[in-house]
């Protein structure tokens, strides 16, 4: 199945944004239940500010709750006591998976999402408000070989507006991907390569139609433990994860920038 269009860049963007954690404190958790196979996670943000020392976010993953035939993908409880709600439905139509996500709080917020996989090697996503269908989301991706390619649109389309589109190849050690967004104006590129079993390298730009080369940021992974990266920007960052114990690990990183020297740790346990 191919990936959906936010994902396209996904093998090169991971080894440069993820598990980079260069400010604050965190605790997080993992645990599987024996009912129903429930799964209970948290995440404590320490010391963030004055007001609360341990602000916290709880989410319960709930396949077919007390027997219904739907799945709780996630229902979240934010640290400002704010709800998120998600529950999915695989079995609606052969190849049709149907979505539902709300906040619990506004019903002309409840969002519903099918997704339609029913052709070979493609998938097609339409994302909209439940009281108001005109305001959309839609998306199709289709892979051939080593190559995906993607498409994503919204309501402006009807009104003349361009749609973002992007391609990705994967050949052996080496990926690349290509994003056109923004009306075709801003262009993001992203390339990496699996130098030996154990070394990633990757490099990713931005640039527009207007203002030429935004940004852009070079980085290496080892081992799936140690990472690095230099930016356009002058910045620096390092992150090293260390496993103590299966299921409990740590995760810290550095980062040196223009404002200084910041630097964060994250302990989880699964």
């Amino acid at each position: 199945m191919p990936v959906k269009f936010v994902d396209i860049p996904k093998e090169a963007a991971s080894i440069l944004n993820d598990d980079y954690v260069v400010s604050g404190y965190v605790f997080k958790t993992k645990q599987k239940t024996s009912w129903a196979g429930a799964v209970f996670s948290s995440q404590v943000d320490l010391f963030p500010d004055d007001k609360c020392a341990t602000p916290s976010k709880l989410t319960w993953k709930l396949p077919k709750p007390f027997g219904a035939p739907f799945d709780i993908d996630k229902l979240e409880m934010d640290k400002g006591g704010k709800f998120k709600l998600e529950a999915s439905q695989d079995a609606v139509l052969p190849g049709l998976k149907v979505e539902c996500k709300t906040d619990l709080a506004d019903f002309n917020k409840v969002v519903i999402v099918p997704t339609y996989t029913g052709i070979k090697d493609a998938q097609c996503i339409f994302e909209f408000k439940a009281t108001k269908p005109m305001d959309f989301v839609a998306e199709a991706t289709y892979t051939k070989g080593i190559a995906t390619c993607g498409l994503k649109f919204d309501a402006t389309v009807l009104k003349g507006g361009l749609p973002d589109v992007g391609t990705r190849f994967a050949s052996g050690p080496f990926f690349c991907s290509l994003m056109a967004t923004k009306g075709l104006r801003t262009f993001d590129i992203a390339a990496s390569y699996k130098a030996t079993p154990e070394v990633k390298v990757a490099a990713s730009c931005q640039a527009t139609a207007k203002g030429g080369l935004a940004s852009a940021q070079v980085g290496a992974v080892c081992k799936g433990l140690y990472k690095v990266k230099v930016a356009m920007d002058g910045s620096a960052c390092v992150s090293l994860k260390h496993d103590v114990a299966p299921g409990f690990s740590l995760l810290g990183g550095l980062k040196y920038g223009s404002k200084g020297v910041t630097y964060g740790c994250q302990l989880s346990i699964e």
